[in-house]
């Protein structure tokens, strides 16, 4: 009886930690606060599911990895010559990674995988009818146009990543004949294409997205399929060019702002991104091995600005490269992490089915855009990640192989 009473204990208590996964897949495109409110209750509730099998997950390379980059980055103060409130503040943008394995160690027994992406994507959904309405009514809530929170290159972002999951499932609902099903995967995939290229353009997302099909062609079509998919998209993207000024406006900008950087050293946003890759490369340097310690990347920034003006007096806090990110701070060794859990984390979604290319896009989707920014370290694409690769990776690992047991 006492038996029967521990499992359905357990049974609940996995419910019940399943469900505030949900509401935080809901709270990540709408609200920083809600997410970050959740995520510490979804720490507590965890705890409380924790078996001893679950430690097995820690000597894997996909759970482990992430949680060596971030004890690497608690030994990373010892060296920094900052402040405590530097190094803190530094530390911070390592630890959500700890949720990785947790994560793992939840969903490779709990059956709500799905409804957590489910609820991410009907999220995001409502964020696209909301963009919808307000670009129609020319109402501003952001500085952005047609953007109800946060900012376009955010929203665009999560767009990419639930357009590349429709475009999955209509392939598949083509495969089987669900012709309703596919039609309609394939309008809100289109829909949201429409609102990235029209509406609100994220650069970083749109070259995910030429990633990302590049990869799907090359994992599931044939010669002939790709010629087509390659086909399709020089008619998007011409049709796009022609016909969105907004879009032209957006990618001309890049090479209008580089000749201002360099011709008469004007700040612009692509001048600084070349200016900090430069300074990066240089801080790195300096400190090959175990870089200048965690939190230095502003004090770095601030001392190679003195006496500078332009892009080159900029005293950045984010070198806008997730690399360089972590190098200028945790030196080669910390590089080395990064990207080896990065390919751990490839390596998991290996094989075929929606799971396992939903952890593709989210792990694809972060490296692509961590080359333009510290995707890890910002706030929604750092969770996004976290939550993503956590949930689909849970799963994958319960497809692998049985899930351990609750111990009473």
């Amino acid at each position: 009886m006492l038996a029967v009473g521990n499992r359905l204990d357990e049974a609940t208590r996995l419910r019940v930690v399943g469900w505030i996964t949900v509401l935080l897949a809901v709270s990540l495109p709408w609200s920083t606060s809600a997410t970050s409110i959740l995520s510490v209750i979804w720490l507590i509730a965890v705890a409380f599911t924790l078996t001893r099998d679950d430690r097995t997950i820690l000597f894997t390379s996909a759970g482990g990895l992430p949680v060596l980059l971030v004890l690497l980055g608690v030994l990373g103060m010892a060296w920094a010559n900052v402040g405590f409130a530097e190094r803190g503040e530094g530390l911070a943008s390592f630890l959500k990674l700890l949720f990785i394995p947790l994560m793992f160690m939840h969903f490779r027994r709990s059956r709500q995988g799905m409804s957590v992406i489910a609820a991410y994507v009907i999220s995001c959904v409502v964020l696209l009818a909301v963009s919808y309405v307000i670009a129609l009514g020319d109402i501003r809530l952001t500085g952005d146009f047609g953007v109800p929170v946060k900012n376009a290159a955010t929203q665009s972002g999560e767009f990419a990543a639930c357009m590349l999951g429709f475009s999955y499932l209509a392939y598949e609902w083509i495969e089987q004949r669900k012709w309703a099903w596919a039609a309609a995967a394939t309008a809100l995939a289109l829909a949201m294409l429409a609102n990235m290229l029209f509406i609100a353009t994220g650069r970083t997302a749109l070259v995910v997205v030429l990633v990302l099909f590049g990869v799907f062609a090359a994992l599931h079509l044939t010669r002939r399929g790709m010629a087509l998919v390659f086909t399709a998209a020089v008619v998007v993207i011409s049709i796009s060019w022609f016909s969105s000024p907004y879009l032209r406006a957006r990618i001309e900008a890049i090479r209008t702002e580089l000749t201002l950087y360099e011709t008469a050293d004007i700040r612009t946003s692509s001048g600084e991104r070349v200016e900090f890759a430069k300074r990066s490369l240089e801080f790195i340097r300096e400190a090959p091995v175990i870089g200048h310690g965690t939190g230095t990347i502003r004090a770095q920034f601030a001392k190679a600005a003195i006496g500078k003006t332009g892009a080159e007096g900029v005293a950045a806090a984010n070198p806008h490269n997730q690399t360089f990110a972590v190098g200028i701070q945790l030196g080669l060794i910390g590089i080395a992490l990064l990207w080896a859990m990065w390919i751990a984390h490839l390596l998991l979604f290996r094989g075929g089915g929606l799971v396992a290319w939903i952890g593709l896009v989210v792990v694809v989707q972060n490296i692509v855009g961590s080359a333009f920014n510290s995707h890890l370290f910002d706030f929604l694409q750092g969770w996004t990640y976290v939550v993503g690769v956590g949930v689909a990776g849970g799963m994958m690992l319960r497809r692998r192989g049985k899930p351990p047991a609750p111990s009473p």
